[in-house]
């Protein structure tokens, strides 16, 4: 009888390395999961259009965030007004047809929405791109928008092999009734390529001025690789500001307005209005005319800012009030602007800017600037100061909700609304519901 060939010792060794790959994959994913930008890029790019995350109650969520939060506290509550957006991205009300609202969905969809009965349906769709912060990002109705109809559209698609923002012109058949209006594209106003699938920025929004201002982060990926922020050929990194009703020289779709504050400098793009911006996410005007930028931080700060005309905001020397990488000296370059306030991580870690509130319904937050958090679901509200050089150290504490706050938009009569992206809903700010009105804290 033949003796039996002992079995190759082949097994344990596949076992011993199989488990080691698992712990370094384990311990590589912690890490990411520590890293703020590792918890963007898996809230946006991991997020499947049917995503529901736990149905926590909103009540008791506020309740048990107050309780915590001391004297600087504001009770307010959330009403849902509308569901079933498939991962809302911006919203903006509609002056010409009271009580309507148009909200964008990040796979490229508009959609007409009544907020005082939930009602919704589909306006226009786009073929764009959506892996991590990619999609159909922004809207802005023109300020003549009840007579032109023209608003336009800020999103991410492949054009040439490759990826761009698109800045886009369209307009709407009946500026007095989305719901039964259709929509058209009126041709791309300005496109800029994105080397990476992140901090492509997306808001857009008219100044008091009566000029569009876009938004374009410094292209990502982290620690602006391709030195966007500090570089004035680019147009990434930086706050843009153009006329969007007047033609530029040899037919470009857009002016450069007289008093933007590059135009003539050699080798500077005279769209630029102010630069050093890391991902201008969401910004707004507050009633002064002040431009109010939340600016997404890196490592450690999410930032506000009050921009004006040439302002360095000084990413990538500085994050936040602090320097950032090794050039200490480099940070302290003159002429770099400061924010008017940051938060660090125990706070959230990517800012969604917001509206000064203009409301009756909760008077204890008239004239404060409301924004959030969207990994964290926090919203704070704090006064901006007259002179931009004083730092804001107290704010408001509104709550830390289980949403992922992608949005706010403020309705003609100054109450504010919030996009929460992964329940693919719309909510409407207001005061407690045991108590009427709001006092003062």
């Amino acid at each position: 009888m033949d003796t039996p060939t002992p079995e190759p010792r082949e097994k344990p060794r596949r076992r011993w390395l199989l488990w080691a790959t698992l712990a370094i994959v384990t311990l590589l994913g912690a890490w990411l999961l520590l890293q703020p930008e590792g918890l963007r890029r898996l809230a946006v790019a991991g997020l499947s259009d049917d995503y529901r995350p736990d149905p926590a109650n909103l009540e008791q969520a506020v309740a048990a965030a107050a309780a915590a939060r001391g004297k600087h506290a504001l009770d307010i509550s959330l009403e849902s007004v509308a569901t079933g957006i498939a991962q809302p991205t911006d919203l903006v009300f509609v002056p010409s047809a009271p009580g309507q609202a148009i909200v964008l969905e990040r796979g490229g969809t508009a959609r007409w929405l009544k907020p005082e009965s939930g009602r919704h349906g589909r306006l226009l769709h786009i073929d764009v791109l959506t892996v991590s912060e990619q999609g159909l990002l922004g809207i802005a109705l023109h300020p003549r928008f009840a007579d032109n109809g023209r608003f336009f559209l800020n999103y991410v698609a492949a054009r040439e092999g490759e990826h761009r923002s698109v800045i886009e012109a369209w307009q709407l058949s009946d500026p007095r009734d989305p719901s039964r209006a259709t929509a058209k594209p009126q041709g791309v106003l300005l496109e800029v390529t994105q080397p990476y699938q992140n901090h492509n920025a997306g808001q857009l929004a008219f100044g008091p001025d009566g000029y569009l201002y876009v938004g374009f982060g410094d292209g990502g990926f982290r620690d602006d690789p391709e030195g966007h922020g500090q570089n004035l050929k680019s147009l990434k990194g930086a706050m843009l500001r153009i006329d969007v009703d007047r033609k530029g020289p040899e037919g470009t779709p857009y002016a450069i307005p007289a008093d933007n504050p590059f135009v003539g400098k050699p080798d500077v793009r005279p769209e630029i209005w102010a630069y050093g911006l890391r991902n201008p996410w969401r910004y707004s005007f507050d009633d002064r005319g002040r431009l109010v930028v939340a600016d997404v931080g890196q490592d450690t700060w999410e930032e506000v800012d009050l921009v004006q005309a040439g302002d360095n905001l000084g990413w990538v020397l500085k994050e936040g009030f602090s320097c950032f990488g090794e050039g200490k000296a480099a940070c302290e370059k003159p002429g770099l602007v400061d924010p008017v306030f940051v938060y660090g991580r125990s706070d959230g870690s990517s800012i969604t800017g917001g509206h000064v509130y203009k409301g009756s319904a909760i008077p204890a937050l008239r004239g404060r600037y409301v924004f959030g958090d969207f990994v964290s679901g926090r919203i704070f509200a704090i006064r901006l100061p007259d002179d931009r050089r004083t730092r804001v150290r107290e704010r408001l504490e509104l709550g830390k909700w289980p949403l992922m706050i992608s949005a706010f938009a403020r309705d003609p009569e100054g109450e504010l609304f919030l996009a929460a992206y992964a329940r693919g809903e719309i909510y409407k700010m207001r005061p407690p519901k045991s108590l009427k009105r709001s006092t003062a804290p």
